[in-house]
């Protein structure tokens, strides 16, 4: 036993001085005031029975002396911060780092919830294991890192702090977090770094190289969990098709993370939560699925309908089967928005032309001669998507994106030269979205006309001998696609290509497919397009809560931590002629992280090349701290002493 606070020979100074004095105290309150009675008689019995017991009334005295005495001596003794030698350790400075990754849904660890809950019992423990000289500070790990308070030796605090913490579908950015961890234990004593997690945090590597703790800080593991089974959804995309957007097709994956062959029932639902968030739409598929241990298990689903917007697919063990973790086990994803888009056709006549827009139930499309477009339709600046000029060129472009077939004259996107014989798509740009789908190498043509792009234009289709044939680019803020033949000199209207080049080329106009969101992936920063004038937008999260995101060059910017359907408007309100749909649009949220859904947790944790540790040095309820036990003494005795005092025990 040492003294952190008041030396010795200070305390005693301190307990003979006040011993000294309340000693004095006590010898004058013994002495007796001299009081003449008139008549001795009446005293003397009273005395008499008062010598009989006057041994008795000495002890009781001194008894009171001997308390008062011992409450001095612990109050002094306080003063010198008493403490076990073996104990003496300056004060611990721990960061607490909580796992709220996805795979921390598991409920492999009953009678706790789910393992994140356990983590926090865990947590409590420390907390009430701290001694009074140690500093802890909790932050949550999942894609990002949030301390959940200051540093702090307040035991209540940080068990509010704890509280707050909430599991997320995304998974743990470690390397972040054992960054945040060392800096804020930078320079300080005895620093300690504690991961509470299931393990399943991959390497501390990011950017910029591997995590360096240092020698002078400590790294604790405490595992939790104990389940290894588990099927989850590994990817999920869904699209419509180009030429039928009422059907569509759906891509999926299913893993079995486990070391056990399991059975789960796949259900695909139409249009969820469309009558509310319980509601789980309409039952479009239903398949049994066995796994073997490991298995990674792609399915195609061509051709369904029923849905008009939404999707999602749901997996469930069957009997026998065990499944731990439920976050992976649905995923969500949004079709293609079928917006109608306003089609001008310019031309003298073309049945093939106008038997391909057919095609597409979601174009409005107007037939106009030439005579008509150039006396009515281009002076009155009729809004129009796209403008499809076939054989004709104005002299003005119109305030829309344009098709040119067989362009000529100065009205031209491109310039238009000398006649060429038997071209065809002998080089085909094969990435670009207007050729997507197409079988364009063998088409048939039997005259055209070389087109010679401007800088910036991008040639998506040449002839060997002839050159550019198909070109496209931009001129001002409308795009154009420019075609160097007639298409009724050639055999292309009589294949799957043609109406698939004229199609693909409007979605190229109205930018469909780059707005075409199927999902997000959880734990990354999105950045969805909205229109909004104030710089802020209001994201719905699929619990229904809402906030106020930021909007950076027309993308609204979000790090997304959960799965599911969301909902972005613009901030304020929509424009005249603009409906309150222009402004909004909608996202889904997945998980679809195999690593994240191997739960079986992790029986060490290595960083840097060096092991984690285990827990040491809490023990609930225990405080190092003497003086406390000293305070708490002197109180104890205080009471004591009150009672018998007016009991008139030690009077």
């Amino acid at each position: 036993m040492i003294l952190a606070g008041l030396p010795f020979a200070t305390i005693a100074a301190i307990f003979g001085a006040a011993a000294a004095f309340a000693t004095a105290l006590y010898i004058l309150k013994l002495r007796r005031r001299t009081v003449a009675v008139p008549f001795s008689k009446l005293w003397e019995k009273i005395l008499r029975d008062k010598e009989a017991t006057s041994l008795f009334s000495r002890l009781k005295r001194l008894l009171s002396l001997l308390v008062q005495l011992a409450l001095l001596a612990l109050l002094a003794f306080a003063l010198g911060d008493p403490r076990a030698a073996a104990t003496l350790i300056k004060g611990r400075n721990l960061v607490v780092i909580v796992d709220a990754s996805a795979s921390m849904q598991a409920t492999d660890v009953a009678p706790a919830k789910n393992r994140l809950e356990a983590a926090k019992d865990e947590v409590k423990k420390i907390i009430r294991g701290l001694g009074g000289s140690d500093r802890m500070l909790i932050a949550q790990m999942d894609a990002a890192v949030t301390p959940l308070g200051p540093t702090s030796s307040d035991t209540s605090e940080l068990e509010r702090a704890l509280d707050t913490i909430k599991a997320t579908d995304a998974r743990a950015d470690f390397p972040r977090a054992l960054r945040f961890a060392t800096d804020s234990l930078r320079g300080v004593e005895n620093a300690e770094i504690v991961i509470v997690s299931d393990g399943r945090l991959g390497e501390a590597v990011d950017s910029a190289g591997k995590v360096k703790l240092g020698d002078d800080v400590k790294l604790s593991y405490l595992p939790i969990g104990r389940g290894v089974r588990n099927v989850g959804i590994t990817a999920f995309s869904v699209r419509r098709y180009p030429l039928d957007k009422s059907r569509y097709e759906v891509m999926l994956e299913v893993t079995n993370t486990g070391p056990e062959v399991e059975d789960v029932e796949l259900s695909l639902f139409a249009d969820p939560q469309k009558g509310g968030p319980d509601d789980k739409g309409v039952l479009v598929d239903l398949t049994k699925l066995r796994l073997k241990p490991g298995e990674r298990l792609p399915r195609f689903y061509p051709n369904l309908s029923g849905a008009s917007r939404a999707l999602q697919a749901s997996i469930a063990p069957l009997e026998g089967s065990q499944d731990t973790l439920p976050a992976d086990d649905k995923a969500y994803a949004l079709l293609p928005e079928r917006r109608r888009a306003k089609v001008l056709v310019v031309t003298p006549g073309n049945t093939y032309l106008e038997a391909a827009l057919l095609l597409d139930e979601y174009l409005d499309v107007q037939l106009v001669g030439p005579r008509e477009y150039v006396e009515k339709i281009a002076p009155s600046q009729q809004k129009n998507d796209v403008v499809i000029f076939d054989g004709v060129t104005p002299a003005d472009p119109p305030r829309a994106h344009a098709i040119y077939l067989d362009p000529r004259g100065p009205g031209s996107p491109v310039a238009v030269e000398a006649e060429i014989k038997t071209p065809g798509f002998d080089k085909i740009e094969r990435k670009h979205p207007i050729v997507r789908w197409t079988a364009l190498d063998d088409v048939n043509i039997s005259k055209g006309h070389r087109l010679k792009p401007q800088p910036g234009d991008k040639v998506v289709g040449s002839s060997d001998g002839g050159g550019p044939i198909l070109v496209t680019g931009q001129r001002g803020t409308n795009k154009f696609v420019a075609l160097g033949f007639d298409p009724r000199d050639s055999d292309l209207p009589l294949r799957v290509a043609w109406p698939l080049l004229l199609l693909n080329s409007i979605n190229f106009f109205t930018d469909e497919d780059s707005q075409y969101i199927s999902s997000f992936r959880t734990g990354d920063v999105w950045r969805v397009p909205v229109v909004t004038q104030s710089g802020q937008a209001k994201l719905k999260m699929p619990t229904s809560a809402e906030a106020m995101i930021p909007v950076h060059e027309g993308r609204a910017v979000y790090l997304g931590q959960h799965a599911g359907f969301y909902e972005l408007a613009g901030g304020d309100a929509p424009a005249e002629g603009q409906s309150d749909a222009a402004t909004k649009t909608a996202f889904a949220a997945n998980l679809l992280d195999a690593d994240e859904s191997a739960v079986e947790p992790a029986k060490e944790l290595v960083v840097d090349g060096k092991k984690a540790g285990t827990l040491s040095g809490f023990q609930i309820g225990v405080r190092r701290e003497i003086w406390i036990y000293l305070l708490l003494a002197a109180v104890i005795l205080t009471a004591i002493e009150w009672i018998t005092y007016h009991r008139r025990i030690t009077v």
